[in-house]
């Protein structure tokens, strides 16, 4: 039982660690002015582009995170 529950805690770890990659992400990207490269009136648009890059963006450093982690966590089997 003790692998499925550390399966479980990595997927939870993930989860997590993905959106409060996106958030920070999706906070940071409200400092520049996206909005002045489109057209007037499109807010929506300009809505989903923040949502698009803050999960691109977030996801990927999210991944580099975990990945760092789990690297790590090997480490003490090289020796």
């Amino acid at each position: 039982m003790e692998l499925y529950e550390a399966i479980g805690q990595e997927a939870l770890l993930g989860i997590l660690s993905h959106l409060f990659f996106i958030a920070i992400t999706f906070y940071a990207l409200q400092a520049f002015m996206i909005e002045k490269l489109f057209k007037k009136n499109k807010v929506f648009q300009i809505q989903l582009i923040y949502i698009l890059l803050s999960i691109a963006i977030g996801s990927a450093v999210s991944n580099f995170f975990l990945q760092i982690s789990g690297w790590s966590g090997k480490l003490p089997y090289l020796f």
